[in-house]
This record gives C-alpha cells, structure tokens and sequence, in this order.
C-alpha cells in the first residue's frame, strides 16, 4: 500500500490546487450589434463574423395574443 515518506504542506497542496482554477469564457462583442459572444464565432443573433454577413438568420414569428 502506498505510503507518503514526509508530510505534504500547505504550501505544496496550494500551489497544486491554484492551477485547478475554473476559468471564466472568452467573450467579445458582436461588431453589428454589440452582443456578447464567443471568441472566433458568428453571431447566432445576427449572423455577422468579422464584420461581414456570415448567415442568414430567419426572424421568429411572433406568437400573436390570446384571443
């Protein structure tokens, strides 16, 4: 059974454990219309990528009220 040879310190669990962060997604304003998107993606809002037409996206119907 494995068994350490010397204590373990803080300071060692702590320099481990720093490198296990999370990391928060890299995010960049759409150039068109200014909402957050991944990093090296088209906007799924407007279909723009690098300041030029991308997709084409087609706009929801609005569900229309109650009657």
């Amino acid at each position: 059974m494995g068994v350490p040879n010397k204590k373990v310190t803080r300071k060692t669990i702590s320099q481990r454990q720093s490198t296990q962060k999370l990391k928060s997604p890299g995010l960049a304003k759409c150039s068109n219309c200014s909402n957050l998107i991944p990093l090296h993606t088209v906007c799924p809002h407007c279909g723009f990528y690098k300041g030029k037409k991308a997709l084409i996206i087609k706009e929801k119907k609005e569900k229309e009220g109650a009657k």
